[in-house]
């Protein structure tokens, strides 16, 4: 297994870094990553949108199993099952991504999202799968 570093900071990709999504932690058996709760992350009744827990959990577990594959691989998502457990409007929202199963060429991933009180805001997993490189010309 080749492994690639991911820098921390900034979000890998343009919608990470447009929801403020900052990268903390990334290596082959965890990635963290944090997110600060601003108006462009709530829906209409003030909360933070559902689909931004899914996003958040996504990107982390698709960093993890791409720091796991290697750069000669890319790394997709075929499933993200995400549950909502509670709302928040403010703070800083952090996410831990962890590998469960890796059954070439797919990967098991969960996380667990919390708020500053660190209590359980929304948790998930996604199902990844490795694509062997494009054959060489």
């Amino acid at each position: 297994m080749t492994t690639r570093t991911i820098p921390l900071g900034d979000g890998p990709g343009p919608f990470d870094r447009l929801i403020g999504l900052r990268l903390t932690r990334a290596d082959a058996d965890r990635v963290e990553a944090e997110l600060p709760v601003t108006e462009k992350v709530l829906q209409a009744h003030g909360i933070v949108h559902g689909g931004i827990y899914c996003a958040m959990i996504e990107v982390t577990c698709s960093v993890g199993a791409a720091v796991r594959t290697g750069f000669e691989y890319q790394v997709v998502g075929i499933s993200n099952r995400t549950a909502f457990h509670r709302a928040t409007r403010s703070g800083t929202i952090r996410v831990v991504a962890k590998p469960v199963a890796e059954e070439d060429p797919r990967h098991l991933w969960q996380a667990t999202i919390t708020d500053d009180q660190d209590r359980l805001i929304a948790s998930g997993e996604v199902q990844l799968m490795r694509l062997d490189p494009p054959p060489a010309p």
